[in-house]
C-alpha cells in the first residue's frame, strides 16, 4: 500500500507560495528580484543578471519593465480598477498611460472573459508595445457613457533579466536540470507551484548523498531558457536528464509530457513513477508547444528534458485568471508532485545492471541473513519475492528499472532488495 507523502513539505510549499502570491512578477524587473530573493532564503541560489539588448540567438533580451500603480476612475471619479488591489489587472509590460479617454477607446484597451465574467485573465504585450486593464466582463458591460481617467505607472528602461541557478554537484558530472519559470504575476498553479515543488526537492536533494548532479534554474519562461541556453551552452553537454515543473499544486491528475525522443531514462523513470503509484495519471507524449521543455528539447541541444505537471496547462478553467490563486493549490497535491519526482530522482540515482555472483539455482538465503525463520517476508523493508527477481533477473544485461517493470514492484522495493543481496555477497554492480 502507497504511503501518503508527509504533511509538512505540502505546508512549507503552499507557505512559500501564498507569500510570493502577491509579488508583481514578469519577465524582467525588480518582482522577479523580489521572489528569487526569497527562494534564496530556502535554497543556495546564485543570480544572474543579463543586460537589456543583450543578443540570445534569434532573440534579445528585452527592456526591463516595472510598475508602481495603474486605475481607472469612472466619470464620477470614482477608482473602479486598481493594480493595488490585483496586479493582474494591468495588462504585462504595459506602456504608461495618463489621461482621460471615451469610453469606447477604454474598451479598445480592456481585456475581459465573456464566458468568464467574474474572473480577471492574465494577459501580456511582451513585444508590442501597447496599455491595457484587464477586469472581470461584469465591470465591462457596467460601464456608462462618459470620459474615465486613466493611469499606468510603469517604465521600460535599459536594465537586465533575472536568471537564477542552484548547483548541487554529485560524484559525477552527469547532471540532472529542473527548470521553473519565474515571469507569471499572482498565478498560484502555473508558476508558483512549479517554483515551490522545485525548491523543496533541492531541499530534500541537499540533505541526501548524489550520484549525481542538479542544476535547478529558476527563469522566465521562453526567453529566460533561451538566454540560459545561448549563454551557457558549454554546460548542456554533462545534462543527461531533466524536468520542467510547472502546476504542480491543483486538484488533477498528474500528467507527465514525454521528452523529444520518448524512451529516454527520465521518461521510462515518470512512467514506472506514475504507472506504480495506483493514481489516475496521463502519459503525454512530446509536442513543441508549452513550457521551456520545448526550447531544452529543439534539436540543436536535444536534452532529455520532460514535463512533471498536474493538469496541463490551458485545460483547467482557472489557467491564466485570477481563480489560480493560493486556494486552488492544496498542500495534499504538492506533496504528491514533490513525491512522484523524488522517486523518479531515486531511479535515475540507483538504477544500474547487477550480477549475480551464485548464478546456479537460488543460494539459501537464511544463510545469509535475508529469509524470515518463520518463512515468507522478512520483518524489513524488503520481501523475499523481491530477492528472487533481482537474483533471477540480474545477469548482467538487465538494470532494476527493468526487473521492477517485469515484476509489477516499485522500483524502490526492488532497489531496496538489491542492496541488501549485494551487502550479503551475492550480488555486484556492473560497472556502467
Amino acid at each position: 500500500m502507497n504511503t501518503a507523502p508527509s504533511d509538512e513539505p505540502g505546508l512549507r510549499m503552499h507557505s512559500l507560495a501564498a507569500e510570493l502570491y502577491p509579488l508583481c512578477r514578469s519577465i524582467t524587473g525588480d518582482g522577479v528580484r523580489a521572489t528569487l530573493q526569497r527562494v534564496s532564503a530556502e535554497i543556495p541560489l546564485a543570480l544572474h543578471e543579463v543586460p537589456s539588448g543583450t543578443a540570445v540567438f534569434d532573440w534579445t533580451v528585452p527592456e526591463e519593465w516595472n510598475i508602481r500603480a495603474g486605475w481607472i476612475k469612472d466619470p464620477s471619479g470614482n477608482t473602479i480598477v486598481d493594480f493595488a488591489d490585483h496586479n493582474l489587472h494591468v495588462l504585462g509590460y504595459s506602456t504608461p498611460v495618463s489621461g482621460r479617454v471615451s469610453l469606447t477607446e477604454l474598451k479598445e484597451h480592456l481585456f475581459s472573459l465573456p464566458d468568464q465574467p467574474d474572473l480577471i485573465p492574465y494577459r501580456t504585450s511582451y513585444y508590442r508595445k501597447n496599455w491595457g486593464f484587464c477586469v472581470p466582463h461584469r465591470l465591462v458591460e457596467s460601464l456608462r457613457d462618459g470620459e474615465y481617467e486613466v493611469f499606468i505607472d510603469s517604465d521600460h528602461k535599459a536594465g537586465s533579466m533575472t536568471l537564477a541557478e542552484c548547483f548541487l554537484p554529485g560524484e559525477t558530472a552527469e547532471e540532472v536540470l529542473i527548470s521553473a519559470h519565474t515571469c507569471h504575476p499572482s498565478l498560484a498553479n502555473d508558476n508558483l507551484a512549479g517554483i515551490a515543488v522545485a525548491v523543496e526537492l533541492a531541499r530534500h536533494l541537499i540533505g541526501v548523498d548524489r550520484r549525481l548532479s542538479y542544476r535547478f534554474v529558476f527563469m522566465p519562461g521562453t526567453i529566460g531558457s533561451i538566454t540560459w541556453l545561448a549563454l551557457h551552452e558549454e554546460k548542456t553537454a554533462n545534462i543527461q536528464h531533466g524536468l520542467v515543473i510547472t502546476c504542480a499544486g491543483d486538484s488533477g491528475r498528474v500528467t507527465y509530457k514525454e521528452t523529444r525522443d520518448g524512451n529516454a531514462p527520465i521518461d521510462r523513470a515518470m512512467r514506472h513513477v506514475l504507472k506504480t503509484s495506483g493514481d489516475d495519471h496521463r502519459i503525454a507524449p512530446f509536442h513543441p508547444y508549452g513550457y521551456d521543455e520545448r526550447q531544452y528539447s529543439s534539436p540543436g541541444f536535444n536534452l532529455a528534458i520532460g514535463g512533471l505537471m498536474r493538469s496541463q496547462h490551458g485545460t483547467f478553467p482557472e489557467y491564466h485568471t485570477s481563480a489560480d490563486n493560493p486556494d486552488f493549490i492544496k498542500p495534499d497535491k504538492l506533496a504528491d508532485t514533490l513525491d512522484k519526482a523524488i522517486q523518479a530522482v531515486e531511479i535515475l540515482e540507483g538504477n544500474a545492471c547487477y550480477l549475480n555472483l551464485k548464478p546456479k539455482c537460488e543460494p539459501r538465503l537464511g544463510k545469509y541473513g535475508l529469509y524470515g525463520g518463520a518463512g515468507g517476508q522478512r520483518s524489513g523493508d524488503f520481501d523475499e519475492l523481491a530477492l528472487l527477481w533481482v537474483l533471477n533477473q540480474s545477469d548482467g544485461t538487465r538494470d532494476l528499472l527493468s526487473i521492477a517493470e517485469k515484476a509489477g514492484m516499485s522500483f524502490r522495493k526492488i532497489l531496496t532488495a538489491a542492496r541488501a543481496l549485494e551487502g550479503a555477497g551475492l550480488l555486484a554492480k556492473e560497472a556502467s
